[in-house]
């Protein structure tokens, strides 16, 4: 009987546990989080308002429910928690499906103005993601600027322009609903530095900006005959073509007097976000133009956009965890076919999948055959890794060293408070905020 662990709940992690369980049948699965409840980003990442993806988390629950896998929620694994050195000696292996936990920065002055925030930040707090602050996001702001043209960033253009009737239906919680819908933000700019054939949103993403009520989505045809890819898209793959005939017909059509407008800018580089009575006001951009090589050069030339919040969208990054090697420079555990590497010598017993092994790369599809690979790897090296002796159930183990996860009866009493809180709402699922409320509800088991 081999026993593993998997560090993290998010697609990367349960699909692990999936491909273990499928391939081979003596294998029993642990699923460990920090938070006390499972699927990652799928719960704290996907927009509300996008149920469709949202529902995913139904594939993931069949995998959570099996009878060789359990989800322990709740438990840290590394810095003030359960060390990896620990972990590795009550299983006989560890797969480490971590994500890529925080946001990359811009490096440009002003930065840290107040009113400035990451995306991630701004997701978290609509997300109700435990660890989220409160923190205004749209109190007192008229004018947002979104900086970058990926799915993240349109997600947080489409939830700023969306009202509150709109949201209502969402598990969005509910402190997030109250601020959004008395949000006075009317104009929203979402900002990239290259050109509409290099943007990284999906065409369906980007279609729906132009589906909402009350907003009208604009584009500057002369911002996009700069990219000369844009002038003749013939060459592009589909994905591209299909975005720059979105944008086209944005270009063309009359402008529409509605509540909240969308511009969508292209070639401009962000540089400095300017203060205004303590605060951000302002966005001074370098406007840029292709280079020919597939990136862009400054021209010298400036232009600022008024702002009293600013997300930025430039990507994620994988921090180290205590106890596994970290390679800084790609943000990743060094590994070869999902094997972690030390020294560059494999270390048995340890893996990693996902974000984490890859980089901030794909869609959520993307993680399975990352984490097949990787499970073939373990258990190729399985008839030496089950000769080593573990206990016989690490949870007790575990709960005998202070350890107190919450179970998967502790997840489902999570989901009866969430649909309760709801209907005292008069809306649908709504999810709770913070820790406090989350454990709670988590030791509601028997009710």
């Amino acid at each position: 009987m081999l026993r593993v662990a998997v560090v993290g709940s998010g697609p990367s992690g349960v699909y692990s546990a999936q491909s273990l369980v499928q391939l081979d049948p003596t294998v029993f699965v642990d699923v460990l989080d920090r938070l006390p409840c499972p699927y990652g980003l799928v719960r704290y990442g996907v927009a509300p308002d996008h149920e469709k993806i949202k529902s995913l988390q139904n594939n993931l629950r069949t995998v959570l429910e099996h009878e060789r896998v359990r989800f322990l929620g709740g438990v840290q694994v590394g810095a003030g928690g359960v060390p990896a050195a620990r972990l590795r000696e009550l299983y006989h292996a560890v797969v480490y499906c971590v994500g890529a936990a925080t946001d990359r920065h811009l490096g440009i002055p002003g930065e840290d103005l107040p009113g400035s925030f990451s995306a991630t930040e701004f997701v978290s707090w609509y997300s109700a993601h435990p660890d989220a602050v409160e923190d205004g996001f749209v109190l007192g702001a008229r004018s947002a600027v979104v900086i970058g043209v990926g799915n993240v960033a349109v997600d947080v253009t489409r939830i700023l322009a969306r009202g509150a009737a709109e949201l209502s239906p969402t598990d969005m919680p509910q402190t997030a609903l109250t601020a959004l819908g008395a949000s006075r933000v009317t104009g929203i700019h979402m900002v990239g530095r290259r050109g509409p054939s290099q943007a990284r949103f999906t065409t369906k993403e980007l279609r729906e900006l132009g589906s909402l009520p009350g907003a009208e989505v604009s584009v500057d045809p002369e911002e996009l005959a700069l990219d000369p890819a844009y002038v003749d898209p013939s060459a592009l793959p589909a994905a591209q073509r299909r975005n720059v005939e979105v944008l086209r017909g944005w270009a063309a059509q009359p402008a529409r007097d509605l509540p909240r407008r969308i511009r969508l800018r292209f070639f401009l580089r962000p540089v400095e976000l300017l203060a205004e009575g303590g605060r951000v006001g302002a966005v001074r951009f370098e406007r840029t133009l292709p280079d020919g090589q597939g990136g862009v050069t400054g021209t010298g030339r400036y232009e600022e956009i008024e702002a009293q919040l600013v997300l930025r969208s430039v990507g994620y990054r994988g921090v180290p965890l205590e106890g596994l090697p970290f390679d800084p420079a790609t943000g990743t555990v060094p590994q070869l076919a999902g094997r972690v590497l030390r020294g560059g010598v494999v270390a048995p017993g340890e893996y990693v999948a996902g974000w984490i092994k890859r980089g901030p790369t794909g869609v959520i599809g993307t993680n399975r055959p990352c984490a097949k690979e990787t499970v073939l790897s373990l258990l190729e090296d399985a008839p030496v890794l089950v000769r080593k002796e573990i206990p016989e159930d690490p949870l007790a183990v575990l709960r005998a060293e202070g350890v107190e996860p919450v179970e998967w009866a502790g997840w489902r009493a999570i989901e009866r408070a969430e649909a309760e809180l709801g209907v005292s709402l008069g809306r649908s699922v709504v999810k709770l905020p913070d820790w406090e409320s989350l454990l709670t509800a988590a030791r509601r088991v028997d009710s």
